[in-house]
This record gives structure tokens, sequence and C-alpha cells, in this order.
């Protein structure tokens, strides 16, 4: 095992690898049958990025957040976004106090490690865009005063598909400060027995053993940050993102933000998996997760019934993957 990766306080590879080996082990006592989709969540996690949960009501969209959450050790707030939902109690409001006859700042939601933002597409879309400093800059900003929240930070983010009554969609702004959308799907009938079967005595919430705490969730994180990425690796993503603006299916390619995005979800996903450099396998496992809400299908795709993850998936295929071996450099 490479024991290249330190974080400087004296923690090993074997260690850091130990912590994330904890961390999905414990969410999947919770969850059945969606490793996939715990890796991705802690990929974001440990990269610094924000999570897109989308599917029907009923498939365990709150349950993953809030396993992660508590397996992490991490401050956990859920706002159920309604209608009525105000942007000041996500931001938090000043109040006046006649005793000290002073304005007084009350935290909102965002002060937290972990926001669930449950059903974000039923709220206004005042309402979601009081997120988009928070989760772009890691503060707030009230009434001209500057408040910083706490490190780390990371919003997930659950909808229903588009469609459903009474939801907004969610502009392309902010869709963009996404790291990855994940979509649970529907378990197997083996997966849901044992869904049955792991209820039968009580919450499994409630016998998850935390793994972690804020300090040992930002030793992962640096540890993905000291993840080798070569020129190679470097110049791949860039072809694959920049070939989204050239391809004719697409009316909206992917930014230059989806290219940092990948990069960095590429980083933490080589670390769930023991390693200290990115492969283009790593690229390609995460490229439809984290690029397809980026993108926008052009009318004739969409008339067609193309999907954004097929154009994405043609995409990998036509584009050259480079050669990386292991013993490779990195550029940074």
């Amino acid at each position: 095992m490479n024991q290249a990766i330190s974080s400087g306080n004296g923690f090993s590879a074997d260690s850091i690898y130990s912590i994330t080996d904890a961390l999905l082990a414990a969410v999947d006592e919770v969850i059945t049958g969606k490793r996939r989709e715990t890796a991705l969540l802690l990929a974001a996690m440990l990269s610094g990025g924000h999570v897109l949960i989308e599917d029907v009501p009923g498939v365990g969209k709150t349950t993953l957040a809030s396993a992660v959450a508590k397996a992490a050790g991490l401050s956990f707030k859920r706002a159920q976004f309604t209608p009525d939902v105000m942007a000041s109690d996500i931001t938090g409001f000043n109040i006046y106090n006649r005793k000290t006859e002073s304005f007084e700042f009350r935290d909102g939601l965002v002060n937290t490690n972990i926001l669930l933002a449950d059903e974000i597409n039923r709220a206004s879309p005042k309402t979601q865009s009081s997120l988009l400093e928070a989760m772009e800059e890691r503060q707030v900003t009230v009434d001209g005063t500057t408040y910083g929240i706490p490190e780390p930070f990371m919003v997930i983010a659950t909808q229903n598909p588009a469609g459903f009554v009474g939801t907004y969609p969610l502009p392309e702004a902010q869709l963009d400060r996404f790291a990855v959308r994940i979509r649970m799907g529907y378990p197997t009938p083996e997966e849901e027995v044992m869904i049955l079967k792991k209820r039968l005595t009580g919450d499994p919430m409630e016998k998850l053993v935390r793994q972690g705490n804020p300090t040992s969730v930002r030793l992962l994180q640096t540890a993905a940050q000291q993840v080798r990425v070569s020129a190679e690796m470097e110049r791949y993503i860039v072809s694959v993102v920049s070939s989204t603006r050239r391809d004719p299916a697409l009316s909206l390619g992917a930014s230059p933000r989806a290219s940092l995005a990948l990069l960095k979800l590429a980083r933490a996903w080589a670390l769930l998996r023991h390693r200290d450099y990115i492969t283009p396998d790593d690229i390609a496992d995460l490229f439809c997760e984290a690029i397809a809400h980026r993108v926008t299908l052009s009318r004739e795709a969409a008339a067609s019934g193309v999907t954004a993850e097929a154009v994405l998936r043609s995409i990998l295929e036509t584009t050259s993957v480079p050669f990386a071996p292991r013993t490779r450099t990195a550029s940074r």
C-alpha cells in the first residue's frame, strides 16, 4: 500500500484509508445496496463539494444524507424547503434587542457542517438562491455584514424530478454549484427484503456508530488534496469536459468549474480506492454524475429521447484515453 499520502500530523496512508473504509462500512449498515451512491457522497465531501440527490420520494435520499452526517460525526441540520421558507431562515437574520438597544444576529440553518436542503425545488427561487454564497464562498452576508460558517461545510440537497406538483426547476447557475448529482433508484427485490429485515428490530440509524469528527474529515480533505495528478490526467479532464461544448446534441456545455470539480472528485475517488494518484478510470467513473446536470440537451436531441448521460458516455467512448503509469510524477 502506498504511503506517500500524509496529513503532516503523523498520520499514515493506512490510518487515512482505515477512516474512509470505516465511514463506508458504517453507512452500509443503514443504507442497503447503495455503496456507489455512498461513495459518491463521501467523495464530494472530501473534495469540498456539494451533492444533489434527485429521485422520487421514499427511496432513501434523506436517510443517506443523515447517515453520512452521523457516521462522519459532523453537525447536521435539515431544512424542509417549502414555499413559505424564507431566505433569512437559511442565511440568518438580525433582530432588535430592546434591552441592549441594538441589533443581534441570529444564525441561520447554514451554521452547520452538513445542511440537508430537503426537496430544494419546492422552495421559491429567492430562497434557493440564498444558498449560493454559502456553497461557493463558505460565508453568508446579512445586511452588509459577512459571517463565516463552520468548516467543513457541505450542502446535500434533495429534489423530486421535474414535473412533480409544486416544484421550481433549479437554474443552471445553481446546478453548476453541485459537484455531483446522484440518482438513488429503486432497490432490487432482494435489497428491499434486506431493508425490511433491518427494520424489524428498530431503526438502524440508532445503531450507527460515529466513525469521525470535523478534525478527521478535514484530515481526509487534506489527504485528498495530496493525491497526485499527472499532466496527462489534466489534459484528459479538459478534453472530455471541453468536448461537451462542441457536441451538437448539447446546447449548453460544461464550464471550467466542471473541470475543476471533476479533478477534485477524482482525487477523492482515488483516495477511497487506497491510491495516491488518479487514473483515467477514476475520471470515467465520475464523468456522468459530475457533468450531466451541468449540460443542456439541444431541442432536437431532447425531442428524439436522447439523455445527457448517453451523450456523455459517447464522449468518453470517442475520446483518446492517456496511459498514466503509476510511477509518473504529478504536475502539482
